[in-house]
């Protein structure tokens, strides 16, 4: 009895899943959310168009699932790199750097395609709030963990989280469409956020 070759054989259905997913992501992360379609994903997966739709009957639905396992990824990867942190301020620190650095700039247009595709589609939409309600509690938890530390003082952490990251997005968001550049505003933010943790003037800085 002869053996399939990996490439030929019938994949199970969750191998099948899992390879249109990642293909949805390559393709929102190199072409834009947008691009993101049955005959796109079929296209780099090597399949069928209908054989996606099988899997995906819902192009909202995986749109706002590729989109949720982009941003998950991305705050993985700063947590990761913020682990390495001696304190809460370095983190700080670190977190404006990397935020603010080039970088980030995929997933940032990934991020104004969907808060633009979001108004007609009401599953990314939901997934948008979910993402931005993670991001702001990834930056509660960084904030109180610096006064737990007694490393600084904060009147209302999820307010200044909130704040942080409209500063950071808006800044961003410029720096996509090639308005300015993000990193030399880094000092900016910094100012701010030692302002707002009555931090003493250039606490933040390199």
């Amino acid at each position: 009895m002869s053996t399939l070759s990996a490439r030929n054989r019938r994949k199970t259905p969750a191998e099948r899943a899992a390879e249109i997913a990642l293909a949805a992501r390559q393709i929102a992360l190199t072409e834009g959310l947008a691009a993101v379609t049955v005959r796109a994903v079929a296209a780099r997966v090597g399949v069928a168009p209908a054989l996606v739709a099988h899997y995906q009957p819902s192009m909202n639905v995986l749109v706002a699932s590729t989109f949720g396992a982009i941003v998950a990824a991305e705050i993985d990867e700063v947590a990761t790199e913020l682990g390495a942190c001696r304190t809460s301020v370095h983190a700080l620190a670190a977190l404006i750097d990397t935020l603010l650095g080039p970088e980030r700039s995929t997933v940032t247009a990934v991020w104004l395609d969907a808060w633009s595709l979001g108004r007609r589609n009401p599953a990314l939409a939901a997934e948008v709030g979910r993402q931005m309600d993670a991001w702001q509690k990834f930056l509660v938890d960084l904030l109180e963990e610096g006064v737990t530390r007694d490393e600084y003082a904060v009147d209302d952490a999820p307010a200044l989280a909130w704040q942080l990251l409209g500063i950071i997005d808006g800044l961003t968001a410029h720096a996509t469409v090639r308005y300015g550049d993000a990193r030399t505003q880094r000092p900016l933010v910094r100012t701010i956020v030692e302002h707002e943790l009555a931090l003493p003037a250039g606490t933040l800085a390199p």
